[in-house]
């Protein structure tokens, strides 16, 4: 009889927690879901598109042309929103929605620690969002502010924009095999390594992370704490994503034709693309074109493969975001990581 009530104690403990499980991970997988299923079937006409013309046109409104000034950086910057807020929304909500229904405890052992097995599953995890790397800063944002497991963190925000399923096709649609090889090959050390970089580099990062049990009630209520922690992502971070967005613009602005028509400094030209790369804001598939614009403008296939493979994997707002979670370091050693393979990578595919 005994044994009896302990056996059922234990069944509804064991149903409590799979409603518990449920109630808290349905509204992450419900966001994440959608997300994937927006950004897949846009993917999926733009590849339809270039299968068919076998060329992808930028919009000259966003990203000005090399050389070409059609639009203020005032415009460029509110463009640059019109086309990338639905995907800024969803990374807000999936940082809202991490640090409201995910465990701490939970999440810390799914990233694990300094491993590279942890790296690739954070990879594994980002690659099939797609979003560009503004709106994976906030993912960022949440993710590490509730495992504190940094690594693991910007892993997950690189592999969003530079493991793009969707980029990587393209890339080996319209370029040679080469490059779209050694951008698949750069794109994944960047997200293994880069994370594990910053974090040996740095020692233990300290972060608060929020270990309350007001999760085990399961509260309807609960929905509140996820709309403040939205509103809490939104007013820390669109800011700063504004800021770098509008610089990222003025840098672009400022590319002159000029730079990239010396057959004598291709090195140099590497160099500077990958610099200019870095801070750059770029929607998804931007750097496709703009990558081929600089091919017609002179530029030598290596700095075509640094942008690349520095343009969609971090820009300046995703660094301020990362400054602003962290510290300066962290976002210093990321953009220089980023910048190292970028130029390496660029070199490389130039001597093949």
């Amino acid at each position: 009889m005994i044994a009896d009530q302990t056996n059922i104690r234990r069944n509804d403990a064991s149903l409590t927690s799979a409603r518990r499980a449920l109630y808290f991970v349905l509204p992450v997988l419900v966001i994440v879901g959608a997300l994937i299923a927006y950004k897949s079937s846009a993917a999926l006409v733009v590849i339809g598109k270039v299968s068919a013309t076998g060329v992808f046109t930028p919009r000259g409104n966003v990203i000005p042309r090399v050389g070409a000034s059609e639009a203020g950086v005032v415009t460029r910057t509110l463009n640059y929103f019109l086309v990338i807020w639905p995907a800024l929304v969803f990374g807000i909500l999936i940082s809202g929605a991490v640090s409201t229904f995910v465990s701490p405890q939970w999440l810390a052992r799914f990233l694990g620690t300094r491993s590279l097995r942890s790296q690739a599953i954070a990879g594994l995890a980002g690659a099939p969002l797609m979003l560009c790397s503004c709106c994976a800063a906030p993912i960022f944002t949440g993710v590490y502010e509730r495992s504190a497991r940094l690594g693991p963190s910007i892993a997950l925000m690189l592999a969003a924009p530079a493991l793009n399923p969707a980029a990587l096709i393209l890339t080996f649609m319209l370029f040679d095999y080469k490059v779209g090889t050694v951008r698949l090959a750069a794109s994944i050390v960047a997200v293994l390594f880069t994370g594990m970089i910053a974090d040996r580099l740095l020692g233990e990062t300290r972060v608060h992370c929020d270990m309350d049990n007001w999760q085990a009630a399961a509260r309807p209520a609960d929905f509140l704490h996820f709309l403040r922690a939205c509103a809490r992502v939104t007013v820390r971070l669109v800011p700063v994503i504004v800021l770098g967005v509008l610089a990222s613009m003025i840098i672009a602005q400022m590319i002159s034709v000029r730079t990239f028509n010396s057959p004598a400094a291709q090195f140099l030209a590497i160099i500077v693309v990958a610099a200019v790369a870095v801070p750059l804001a770029l929607p998804t598939f931007f750097e496709i074109p703009l990558a081929v614009i600089l091919l017609g403008s002179g530029a030598p296939m290596g700095a075509a493969l640094a942008l690349l493979i520095a343009g969609p994997s971090v820009n300046l707002p995703s660094l301020l975001t990362i400054a602003r979670s962290t510290n300066w370091r962290v976002a210093g050693v990321v953009a220089a990581s980023i910048w190292i393979l970028a130029v390496a990578s660029g070199v490389f595919v130039s001597l093949l």
